[in-house]
């Protein structure tokens, strides 16, 4: 079928055959059984598939005590402080001071997650002069564990997620319990 000159020319004309995939040109859906299925929008067979993870046993920022936050707070503290014991002596070390020895981007990462407990310490209702000693012992940490091989022998000695929490235990006990 050639296009006339009037079809090119006038291309608002209506034209005899429905436009492809309108709704004009589709007809009822049908299932092997020749049921009708019900129109639907492509996202309403996900309404039932929600997840609050608030709410859900899933989330681990989610609903903690007081109590399971701290118990959190120190074993990733000694994850990253204390969790290695150098074979033969009693030198403690952990994966802060592994992670140390990655130029650069290995501190960066470290005080990142000792930056996360100072942030999970306020959370818990520190005061200010808790979280700025707390805050002071990072720096310490990330910028003398930035100095190549001896930043490293600090991060073992120096410990500062292992004091932070000890520091954040010694406030917390002296709380009265609500």
């Amino acid at each position: 079928m050639a296009m006339t000159n009037d079809d090119i020319l006038t291309p608002n004309r209506t034209r005899s055959r429905p436009p492809f995939g309108g709704a004009q040109a589709r007809g009822k859906v049908i299932d092997q059984d020749g049921r009708e299925i019900p129109e639907a929008s492509p996202f309403q067979r996900f309404e039932s598939f929600r997840v609050d993870f608030g709410k859900s046993a899933a989330n681990p920022f989610g609903d903690l005590t007081r109590e399971q936050r701290l118990a959190r707070l120190e074993a990733i503290a000694k994850l990253l402080d204390v969790a290695f014991i150098v074979p033969g002596t009693k030198v403690r070390y952990g994966i802060d001071g592994l992670i140390g020895l990655i130029p650069v981007i290995g501190d960066i990462i470290t005080t990142a997650i000792s930056l996360w407990l100072v942030r999970e310490a306020r959370a818990l209702g520190a005061p200010w002069h808790i979280t700025a000693r707390m805050l002071a012992n990072v720096a310490v940490d990330g910028m003398v564990g930035l100095v190549p091989v001896a930043g490293d022998a600090f991060d073992v000695v120096f410990r500062a997620n292992v004091r932070n929490v000890r520091l954040l235990r010694r406030w917390l006990d002296k709380q009265p319990r609500l």
